[in-house]
């Protein structure tokens, strides 16, 4: 019931918005603070255990359980599309995804890593300039939380979409509202974006055609704070986890299709034609 009146507040809040002049809706608002008129009246917020300058879990929720707020949102976005997950699948670091959502509809795995040294790797490519992966090769690519740590970001999803077969999927999945994983004085791999569904569908539509993707948030203010805290998915009901606010994307996701008729264009630049 909570959530139900919090999405109807919503709504009012929305045609509000667009209905009523500036200066009226300023006045409601103040009529609400003199009369103590809000949902929560100003200084009665129980902040109980959140009450504190740092998280719960500094580690992203990696001490309290395995399935983290947002991993639970990651898997649930790709469950919805796991029928993109077949035929040749490349997923970045490890076959995680492509294992477990992939299954026997996939004939050939493969894992690319930036640097050398990963034991799963079978290819190892800065997703910036990769010329050595061949043009049209896979069937799907699932890269989650990966692009936010690319600086020239543009330049890898110009190559996810070259390397793609025409009528392949890219699912991809990055940070909106997070804490940042720093990295500065370890190496050059740490977080330079955090994205929102309007960056996401420029960056990505300005590649791909925007008919040819489809871009959503994952979150609310709720599991946002819970995830700012590193707490678990279990810790949330699946009522508070599965309520989406737009105004709140603490992920974005996206699904992108390379066209059908992507096989007649030109080349990209420093890419190789697959035989």
């Amino acid at each position: 019931m909570v959530i139900i009146g919090a999405q109807l507040a919503g709504i009012v809040r929305g045609v509000a918005t667009k209905l009523l002049p500036d200066d009226l809706r300023k006045w409601i608002r103040k009529q609400q603070r003199l009369l103590k008129l809000q949902s929560v009246p100003v200084g009665t917020v129980d902040f109980g255990g959140l009450r504190r300058l740092t998280p719960i879990s500094p580690i992203f929720g990696i001490d309290r359980d395995l399935i983290s707020v947002e991993r639970y949102y990651i898997e649930h976005f790709l469950k919805r599309h796991e029928a993109d997950i077949q035929g040749r699948v490349l997923e970045m670091g490890e076959p995680l995804y492509t294992e477990k959502f992939g299954g026997a509809k996939v004939t050939r795995s493969d894992v690319l890593n930036y640097v050398e040294g990963n034991p799963k790797a079978t290819i190892v490519a800065d997703l910036c300039d990769a010329p050595h992966i061949l043009d049209d090769t896979f069937d799907c690519i699932v890269i989650t939380q990966t692009l936010q740590m690319i600086f020239e970001v543009d330049k890898a999803i110009a190559t996810l979409h070259r390397i793609l077969k025409p009528g392949g999927v890219v699912l991809a999945t990055s940070h909106g509202i997070t804490k940042v994983a720093r990295r500065e004085g370890v190496d050059d791999w740490g977080e330079y974006w955090h994205f929102t569904t309007q960056s996401s569908r420029r960056l990505f539509g300005d590649v791909f055609g925007r008919e040819n993707i489809a871009v959503e948030p994952y979150g609310n203010v709720l599991t946002t704070i819970a995830s700012l805290h590193g707490l678990a998915a279990r810790e949330l009901d699946s009522e508070e986890l599965d309520h989406n606010d737009p105004d709140f994307e603490l992920l974005v996701m996206i699904r992108a299709v390379k066209a059908a008729d992507a096989a007649d264009a030109a080349a990209s630049p420093g890419g190789t034609k697959a035989p």
